[in-house]
């Protein structure tokens, strides 16, 4: 049995992505938010959010953590299996915003091959957003207690100790949280936001 003879998308049936954004009122798109762990990513992700909602859009939010409870379940922190996790979420994120919606992704992230192919699968609606803090300024801040766990060996392959976190060369925008308040960085993600142009309705 091949995939090939066997596997009959219905894509070519059912209503457009331009009808769903037309029902909705905007363009799908996908925000990626990267950068290490602490750096502010599900912070900023959720106050953007907040703010999209209130002002009529609808959006979607695909966490990290949220999704290795889940759909992500079954996957390590290997670079093959951080690799799966970046490609099922990309797929996910392809889906919600061919239907239109606003997708802000929280995901480490951390080598440029992942970002590439998240790129690959999403298309002209991803946008990369790197959320830049050190090492040091997240294990200070560590919101989630990982950089202590890590700290007394309870964590193998975490990212910017045993598994290495490569920055973005060329993203569409980067927010540095080391040296910009959360309002400050917030403020900066909606401007950008609000300058995303890749046709008209």
């Amino acid at each position: 049995m091949t995939q090939e003879n066997n596997i009959h998308p219905e894509f070519s049936r059912q209503l457009g992505r331009e009808n769903k954004e037309s029902l909705l009122g905007q363009r799908g798109l996908v925000m990626w938010l990267c950068g290490l762990s602490g750096s502010g990513k599900s912070t900023l992700a959720n106050a953007l959010e907040r703010k999209l909602h209130t002002e009529g859009k609808y959006v979607v939010i695909l966490d990290g953590d949220n999704l290795r409870s889940g759909l992500n379940a079954d996957l390590g922190f290997s670079d093959e299996d951080r690799n799966e996790n970046i490609r099922r979420t990309a797929e996910v994120a392809k889906i919600f915003s061919n239907n239109g919606a606003i997708v802000i992704l929280s995901l480490i992230t951390p080598q440029e091959t992942f970002r590439t192919q998240a790129r690959e699968i999403i298309g002209e609606a991803y946008r990369e957003i790197y959320i830049k803090a050190d090492f040091e300024t997240c294990q200070k801040r560590d919101v989630k207690g990982l950089y202590a766990k890590q700290a007394k060996g309870e964590i193998k392959n975490f990212t910017g100790a045993g598994s290495n976190f490569v920055e973005p060369t060329n993203p569409d925008l980067k927010i540095d949280t080391d040296t910009l308040t959360e309002e400050a960085s917030l403020n900066k993600l909606i401007e950008f936001y609000k300058t995303i142009n890749y046709g008209k309705l």
